[in-house]
């Protein structure tokens, strides 16, 4: 069984469901109830791949050792890189393997595990998080509605939410909230995705051989067209996942706020996949950013943001998979939002930043930038060139 995608998926909820509104309107704790519904819901899943469950099912376990090891002696830096080194080597061996078409130790939803299973060694190690019960720890990493493409939530806001037992007018209200947001999921991925995706067909099926302005004519439609795909399909996952948590007590953060609004790449990042940006900036680009001030003092503060930018935004490449498209993607987003930081510091855009024509302009560009992007995430750019 596939999560969000096939019917028998969307039959379970509704036991699930039952269960949960029983429990949350009689005031009673959902802790429990929803780790073993995510314990079910994830055999499920693996049921037909018992290669993918051993491996889950060993890598959280080591997760779990590994952090309750680090938990002994959170300040030690030796204990804190062999531990993140432990918990990240699946995921790149993962990445590395697929290269090859090997694919070694990979299973569904490692990649957002790993996120999450990292931020709680760094929060340990920072002090932020003193302690963490074994049962708590499994829930956050097994919980089902984000295990397999997020949004990528925090393990102490998750835990505090699990521990509270909500007012049953308060429960009602989420309960509420959550189905109308699975109802919306549902509609943004079956009904506005499947339209969209209509359009997305590659190049070489439809442009005449050589005329190369058709080609380029096509290829904008389809940018626009796997730009809206994208975004309903996976804004369709996380509205779904974000309304599925709320009705088991969680208030799992939202991941999208209107991002073809945005009139910057920043502001995009913003809006856009919120949960993995706010993940690189807090665990990756401010530290590296911070490292690279205090190691080379010459580079000052606007050369070293944008050298951490440029590595974090590669590293979000990576994290999708080490190929041309992902690698390009990253590096493209990276090098534009550098250029970016400079051109906030010219006086001409402080200035006009505030005036109507300025936003609308910039605006369009951010929009012709990030469908760009998108073109390159999903391979079209090879396409035209391979067809030209």
């Amino acid at each position: 069984m596939s999560f969000y995608i096939d019917p028998s998926f969307f039959v379970l909820l509704v036991p699930l469901f039952a269960g949960a509104a029983f429990l949350g309107l009689r005031e009673r704790s959902l802790r429990r109830y929803g780790f073993v519904t995510s314990l079910l819901m994830l055999g499920l899943l693996f049921a037909r791949t018992p290669a993918q469950a051993a491996y889950a099912a060993g890598y959280l376990a080591l997760v779990a050792a590994t952090s309750q090891w680090l938990l002994r002696d959170p300040g030690s830096n030796p204990r804190f890189r062999a531990s993140l080194a432990v918990v990240i080597a699946p995921l790149v061996v993962c990445k590395v393997s697929g290269v090859f078409g090997a694919d070694l130790m990979g299973f569904v939803g490692i990649s957002y595990l790993t996120f999450r299973a990292v931020q709680v060694l760094v929060e340990t190690h920072d002090g932020l998080v003193a302690s963490l019960s074994v049962l708590d720890h499994l829930y956050f990493l097994t919980f089902f509605p984000t295990f397999v493409s997020g949004p990528i939530d925090r393990s102490r806001r998750f835990v505090q939410d699990v521990r509270r037992i909500l007012p049953r007018d308060e429960y009602a209200g989420l309960l509420a909230k959550g189905i109308l947001l699975v109802l919306l999921g549902m509609v943004y991925k079956i009904v506005l995705a499947a339209l969209a995706k209509r359009y997305y067909i590659p190049v070489p099926l439809l442009a005449p051989a050589g005329d190369i302005w058709w080609r380029l004519l096509i290829q904008l439609k389809i940018c626009g067209a796997y730009g809206l795909y994208l975004f309903f399909d996976f804004a369709g996952y996380s509205l779904m996942a974000q309304g599925i948590s709320y009705v088991l007590g969680v208030r799992t953060p939202r991941n999208f706020r209107a991002p073809f609004l945005a009139t910057s790449m920043a502001d995009f990042w913003r809006r856009w996949h919120i949960t993995l940006s706010s993940w690189l900036r807090d665990f990756v680009f401010m530290r590296l950013a911070r490292r690279l001030m205090r190691r080379h003092r010459t580079l000052g503060r606007l050369r070293a943001s944008q050298l951490a930018l440029v590595a974090n935004m590669l590293l979000m490449g990576l994290w999708h998979g080490i190929t041309v498209n992902y690698v390009l993607y990253g590096l493209f987003h990276g090098v534009i939002l550098a250029l970016e930081r400079s051109w906030e510091k010219t006086s001409l855009f402080k200035r006009c930043r505030y005036q109507a024509w300025y936003r609308l302009c910039s605006w369009a560009v951010t929009m012709m930038l990030v469908f760009v992007s998108l073109a390159l995430f999903s391979g079209q750019v090879s396409l035209l060139v391979r067809g030209a």
